[in-house]
């Protein structure tokens, strides 16, 4: 069997072992809908079901056969006719099918699980092996919990069941139980004991009851094995499986391994969602690769450096798994170079603000609050108590008369550069009366081209952000306020837009 020595198949088992979560379980539409993002993703194997456990796994099976068309469609089953009778029938529609039997290979679970012999659990191993061969070619073997298993039978069983006909070996951590040394030293016993294991794919399926299924995935991959068994967001019974994202971001990143898997890793943020959502299993904030601060930086020390070069505190570059940006989150720990950062984002010109004032009224609000929001900040850098724009225009008071019998008239202060001006004007409202007479004091032909309103929590005594868009000299900026009084709030959109270009 001629196989790329570099090339790492990656199996993709979220359908069937990541559905053995409780509160996990998926309709047939749901897992055709996953099985199609599978594919998108790139796996080389979706491990579709169990067909003999229900009739509703069995049909998912023949669905996703007929829905599938690059991957492998494999079907689970035990080491008995009947259960390969029912996967080859679900498997019947697929244009790439494959078998995965198998049998238990340590001295537990031969004693305690099936009450036998090794000779006896053997020669079931082979025979179902031979038996599956009859209908598909390709026939994927697991040694159940190899991870416990002595070497010199689990490298016996394994050249059996290559000579009866298996294409795949998979050599499972069914419980989470190795070491990486340990893991990685039986995959290259196997390698070096195993006479025709060049006839044979080596599989490494590693559960995390310890927290170590991606090493010992790893190990398994360095020390000779070419397919990886994986769930998306590593879900999985007990702790849960390898996670596919991990592995093929170790391999993408790590260059001196020479590896290479055929997955798009830019769609794991959607595929990573996606599954989170129908399978009801939030993502822990801090996972790797796909978790919410797995790109999110709050330490000021850290953020100064990111900001300076991004490869000081990242291994990864966010959009290549599908992430817009990294993430600079503001907290009481986060510094000038973090705030300027989220300032400069949202449309400040950092020349022409008093950074040093708004940083001191960020602490301020950063010590009341775990996390500063845009919002916050826009909020912050309205606020007319202090002067946010070096020589920038500051409303001084704003006095505006309206009502059903009376022509909307707002009055007007604006300091400038230490000069306060004042101006009168009517409307069709009051913040158009407001607009105007900010208009007549500025003495500049700009235009209003958005202006909107929206409740920051609800209620009628909520404070109000406003947002509004001009144009001046062809140029768009945006401006923000907020107040209890929505024409205040609209006083101070309008002039923090203004004080951006004037």
């Amino acid at each position: 069997m001629l196989h790329d020595p570099n090339r790492v198949y990656v199996f993709d088992t979220t359908l069937r072992d990541g559905e053995q979560v409780p509160g996990c379980q998926l309709s047939t539409p749901e897992k055709i809908e996953i099985a199609l993002a599978l594919e998108a993703l790139g796996v080389d194997v979706i491990e579709a079901g169990f067909p003999i456990s229900s009739p509703g796994d069995f049909q998912s099976v023949v669905e996703l056969s007929k829905a599938v068309r690059e991957p492998i469609i494999c079907a689970l089953t035990r080491a008995n006719r009947k259960d390969i009778d029912s996967a080859v029938a679900a498997l019947q529609y697929a244009k790439r099918p494959r078998i995965h039997t198998g049998i238990g290979s340590s001295d537990m679970h031969i004693k305690y699980k099936f009450n036998s012999t090794r000779e006896e659990i053997l020669q079931r191993a082979v025979e179902a092996v031979k038996y599956a061969k009859q209908f598909v070619e390709d026939i994927e073997f697991f040694a159940e919990d190899a991870g416990r298993a002595d070497n010199a039978f689990l490298a016996q069983m394994i050249e059996a069941v290559i000579a009866a006909g298996a294409t795949v070996v998979n050599i499972p951590d069914t419980n989470g139980y190795c070491l990486p040394e340990q893991y990685g030293s039986k995959i290259l016993y196997l390698k070096q004991n195993v006479q025709n294991i060049d006839q044979a794919i080596i599989s490494v399926h590693c559960h995390n009851d310890l927290g170590l299924a991606t090493a010992n995935t790893l190990a398994g991959v360095i020390n000779g094995a070419r397919q990886v068994e994986c769930t998306i967001n590593g879900i999985g019974e007990r702790a849960g499986n390898t996670a596919l994202e991990e592995v093929a971001m170790v391999l993408k990143t790590h260059h001196a391994l020479n590896l290479k898997t055929n997955i798009n890793t830019k769609h794991f943020s959607e595929i990573s969602a996606k599954v989170s959502r129908m399978m009801r299993m939030p993502v822990q904030p801090n996972k790797a690769i796909i978790g919410q601060n797995a790109f999110a930086h709050s330490s000021g020390i850290h953020q100064d450096g990111f900001l300076k070069h991004r490869e000081n505190y990242e291994i990864i570059n966010p959009e290549d798994v599908g992430i817009d940006a990294a993430g600079i989150i503001l907290t009481a720990r986060s510094g000038r170079h973090a705030l300027k950062h989220h300032l400069e984002r949202l449309g400040y010109v950092i020349e022409k603000i008093n950074l040093d004032q708004v940083y001191e009224k960020f602490l301020l609000l950063a010590d009341q609050k775990l996390e500063i929001s845009d919002d916050d900040l826009l909020s912050l850098m309205s606020d007319g108590e202090e002067h946010t724009y070096k020589n920038g225009y500051k409303l001084n008071s704003l006095h505006v008369v309206c009502g059903d019998s009376a022509l909307p008239v707002a009055v007007v202060k604006l300091e400038h550069e230490g000069i306060e001006k004042e101006a009168k004007a009517e409307g069709n409202g009051p913040v158009n009366a407001t607009i105007k007479a900010i208009e007549s004091i500025i003495g500049k032909n700009i235009q209003l081209k958005e202006f909107t309103i929206q409740a920051m929590h609800g209620g009628s005594d909520d404070t109000s952000k406003v947002n509004m868009r001009v144009i001046f000299e062809e140029r768009s900026y945006l401006g923000y306020g907020f107040s209890t009084d929505i024409v205040k709030a609209s006083a101070d959109a309008y002039l923090d837009a203004l004080n951006k270009f004037l």
